[in-house]
């Protein structure tokens, strides 16, 4: 016997299945993730005295890391 309950999540399934989704969402995690590995990355680039850890420094890395990853993830 199907209920109502079914009838939601197969609605739901579809709905799941047919979004692609709001490309700001993957934009702003893209920045976001991007520059907390630019900061880790420089951080410990710093520490083995490879880079100096600086704003300008973490947001040079951040941008390259941003444009590779966005480039790579565009279908």
């Amino acid at each position: 016997m199907s209920g109502p309950d079914d009838e939601r999540d197969g609605s739901l399934q579809a709905g799941l299945e047919s979004s692609e989704g709001d490309p700001r969402v993957l934009l702003v995690l893209n920045a976001v993730l991007s520059t907390l590995f630019a900061a880790l990355f420089v951080w410990g680039a710093s520490r083995l005295d490879l880079f100096v850890f600086t704003p300008t420094s973490v947001a040079a890395v951040a941008i390259v890391v941003f444009l590779l990853t966005h480039v790579v993830s565009r279908p």
